[in-house]
């Protein structure tokens, strides 16, 4: 398991952000060289966790819970075959894209090790929104995105380090639970019935996802949570 390549991306126009000004990050590229990844801070306060990467929406992305997102390189091999076109590492607009690891099915609050410091934590799926839709430039974009599943992952940073492509991804530790990023994004989207079964991965969810979690059982109860 390894990381192919390491992307940050900086702040340029687009006619499809809702950020300040029109500007996106989404945009990523191949880093040249080391990048310091480091918790951003709360959201809405706090970028991406990786130096020199632009968040320009803090409304809806970076903080904490969305320091980092990770994409696998063989879920973008199955989107150019669907698309019928190339996709580059970075396409999606992923921090880390990788090989070997199963990113979608990584559990909430599983742990990566990736070179010799830093660890990461999965928190959940990502949510399609009209930047990335805007930025992928397929027809119906966000329902077929939702459709298939393959979410990645967003990391929050337990420990900070400098990473650089090709980096090994060591699995430092496996939550008992079954809870996955997939899962998590199946509830909090098209299939809510599922959200009293994320409060078995505890704090490890994010934020905002524990949160609904408990209101939906508090109106609904746990009737879905075994």
């Amino acid at each position: 398991m390894k990381v192919l390549t390491v992307n940050t991306g900086r702040p340029a126009l687009s006619s499809h952000s809702d950020g300040p000004g029109g500007l996106t990050g989404i945009g990523k590229q191949p880093a040249d060289g080391p990048v310091l990844v480091t918790d951003p801070g709360p959201k809405g306060i706090g970028g991406s966790g990786l130096a020199g990467d632009a968040v320009c929406d803090l409304r809806h992305h970076g903080g904490t819970d969305q320091a980092v997102y990770a994409y696998a390189r063989e879920e973008l091999d199955a989107w150019e075959e669907r698309l019928g076109r190339p996709l580059p590492n970075g396409a999606f607009g992923e921090n880390l894209t990788t090989l070997g690891v199963t990113v979608s099915e990584a559990r909430i609050g599983e742990r990566w090790r990736i070179g010799d410091e830093l660890v990461l934590e999965v928190t959940g799926g990502r949510i399609p929104c009209r930047t990335f839709a805007g930025h992928v430039g397929e027809r119906g974009w966000v329902k077929r995105f939702t459709r298939e599943g393959a979410t990645g992952a967003y990391l929050r940073v337990v420990e900070p380090g400098t990473i650089r492509s090709g980096d090994p991804v060591e699995l430092v530790h496996l939550p008992a639970h079954d809870i996955t990023a997939a899962m998590e994004f199946r509830a909090t989207t098209t299939e809510r019935e599922l959200l009293p079964r994320l409060l078995a991965a505890g704090d490890a969810l994010h934020t905002e996802t524990l949160r609904a979690a408990r209101e939906y059982v508090a109106k609904y109860g746990a009737g879905t949570a075994s």
